[in-house]
């Protein structure tokens, strides 16, 4: 019975270290999957952080410089009255209703009083157009850039951005 309890003893002592082998074993594996879910975990945060806590932070001096970006790129437009002007063929007239893009706010108020030198520039250009050219996409687009050009120069600058036709019949 003692040489049973020395086996049992041994046998013990075996299983222990043998457990102690296998832990060795299963501890670099723990280490590098605890490594990676660390990294995983860390890049998470960093992410997170960046992308909602962080924009918080900075969100006065952002919403100041997006709310000039949007005064800066409000589109104020001028509407014209419409326009009956005879082509330079016999018979054939244009009806055109435009509106000017304006570079700025404060443009709006000079062009009342220039409103007349203005509507005889435009009479003029188109009175001098013949029918198959204002019908044709290339006319309509060269009509618009002379209309623009001719505009800004009755002011000296540029007080027009751009001109947009909203109406445009031709008989």
């Amino acid at each position: 019975m003692a040489e049973d309890k020395e086996l049992e003893v041994e046998g013990t002592e075996e299983e222990g270290a043998s457990e102690k082998e296998g832990g060795k074993k299963k501890s670099p594996l723990l280490l590098i999957v605890g490594l990676a879910a660390l990294v995983v975990l860390g890049g998470g945060g960093y992410f997170g952080y960046t992308t909602f806590i962080s924009k918080g932070k900075g969100n006065s001096e952002h919403s100041a410089a997006e709310a000039e970006k949007k005064e800066a790129t409000k589109v104020v437009l001028f509407s014209m009255d419409p326009f009956v002007v005879n082509l330079s063929e016999p018979g054939r007239y244009l009806k055109v209703t435009m509106q000017f893009e304006l570079s700025g706010e404060e443009d709006e108020k000079s062009i009342p009083e220039r409103m007349p030198i203005l509507r005889d520039t435009i009479i003029t250009l188109i009175g001098n157009q013949t029918y198959e050219y204002a019908a044709s996409a290339e006319g309509k687009i060269q009509l618009k850039e002379d209309i623009l050009l001719r505009a800004n120069r009755v002011f000296g600058k540029e007080v027009f951005r751009n001109l947009y036709f909203t109406e445009f019949v031709m008989q």
